[in-house]
């Protein structure tokens, strides 16, 4: 017994180091298998990688989902927009509506060009930017322009006091639509994100609005909430609305004087809830959050270069200056105008309109509009906004 222990114990080195190679063997032919494997993927991606670029651009994209210029209904259409066929000779604009940081759009943009019958053309802009759900924010795009081309009928007149009670008119009435939104819908819609709340939560919701009104005289500006409407003239930024933010001192003391108050939590916010003093909704903080707009009239001048609207995404990291600059380098960028020719026969189109005013080409004016929206949306998303952005930019250098 002892012998054959000690030829066993004699063995077992033996036998160690065949299970060894055994072992190395077995590993050295996974590794091979797995670099074989590797070389087949990495093979595999070189063949692919247009598509996987492809791909990543797709994604890019998305971020950037609604995208639209004055010129281009097809992209209108892919990014949302509605946009019918429309002359030449109607306003150029470049427009952007991201849903950035935030997990909700709840922004909406509504462009109206010629929405006013009659011989003079008036072109209706709006960005509204709604809080706790979008239905409002989507009630005054698809409404607001009818509702002021009704009102407008109306009063029979474009002077600045007519103009004044067309908008106050308008915006009343929308935000009663915006109160009887929930009982006013058909059984066959799906239910909303406030609606499936408990309990129902719609009159929690609201927008801010803020409207213009382009015509070759005159811009028109009604402003309800914290969206901005900026003009460029000559190079300098001309504000055409001021925010309703709870602590401004009048509208601090309209809302003292109805009875509320404005409490700072994260900023002055109206009972310590909503940070604008003014909005289209918001039925529980009645009368204390007011839809009436400020309104004001504005001449246009030779020296008019956009007209900027954007909800506060924006202007709460771009000041009106930086916003009115980007603009202008778009617009230097594809060239500066040219002195205005007297237009060839061949130029004009349908209407005798040429397809060159104060020297600005529509091919230029849409690149560079729809360019400046683009750019101050990713300028808004770099400098860490974190709300939706939504800007829009009208061409003024044009004769619209």
């Amino acid at each position: 017994m002892a012998e054959i222990c000690c030829e066993e114990a004699k063995s077992t080195p033996a036998t160690a180091v065949a299970a060894a190679a055994a072992t190395a063997a077995a590993a050295v032919a996974v590794a091979s298998s797995a670099l074989e494997r590797r070389r087949r993927r990495l093979e595999m991606r070189r063949f692919q990688a247009p598509a996987a670029t492809e791909d990543v651009r797709a994604v890019k994209r998305q971020r950037l989902a609604r995208t639209a210029s004055g010129s281009c209904p097809d992209a209108a259409a892919d990014s949302g927009f509605e946009r019918p066929a429309l002359p030449e000779r109607l306003p150029r604009y470049g427009v952007t509506s991201v849903c950035g940081r935030r997990r909700e759009m709840e922004d909406a943009v509504s462009i109206r060009p010629d929405f006013l019958p009659g011989a003079t053309k008036h072109h209706f802009f709006g960005v509204f930017d709604g809080h706790g759900c979008s239905h409002v924010a989507t009630l005054c795009q698809d409404r607001m322009h009818e509702v002021v081309a009704e009102e407008h009928s109306n009063a029979g007149s474009g002077e600045e006091t007519a103009w004044k009670g067309v908008m106050e008119r308008s915006f009343a009435r929308v935000d009663e639509q915006a109160a009887s939104w929930a009982s006013s819908r058909s059984g066959d819609e799906p239910a909303c994100r406030c609606e499936q709340q408990m309990p129902s939560r719609c009159d929690h919701v609201g927008s801010t609005a803020v409207v213009a009104v382009v015509s070759p005289t005159h811009v028109v500006v009604a402003n309800a909430g914290d969206s901005r409407a900026v003009l460029s003239r000559a190079g300098a930024p001309v504000p055409l609305s001021v925010d309703h933010k709870p602590d401004r001192p009048d509208e601090l003391a309209r809302i003292e004087a109805a009875g509320g108050r404005v409490i700072y939590w994260d900023g002055a916010r109206v009972l310590g809830v909503l940070a604008m003093s003014r909005a289209i909704g918001d039925g529980y903080l009645k009368p204390f959050v007011s839809s009436e707009p400020e309104v004001t009239v504005t001449e246009r001048t030779d020296d008019d270069e956009c007209l900027i609207l954007a909800s506060d995404g924006l202007w709460d990291v771009v000041t009106n200056e930086m916003a009115c600059e980007v603009v202008r380098a778009c617009f230097r960028s594809n060239g500066p105008p040219a002195p205005a020719a007297r237009p060839d026969a061949a130029d004009a189109d349908a209407e005798g309109v040429s397809a060159v005013v104060k020297g600005v080409s529509k091919a230029d004016s849409d690149k560079a509009c729809s360019d400046a929206a683009m750019l101050l949306a990713k300028l808004a998303l770099a400098r860490r906004s974190a709300d939706n952005v939504s800007v829009l930019v009208v061409d003024l250098r044009r004769g619209i």
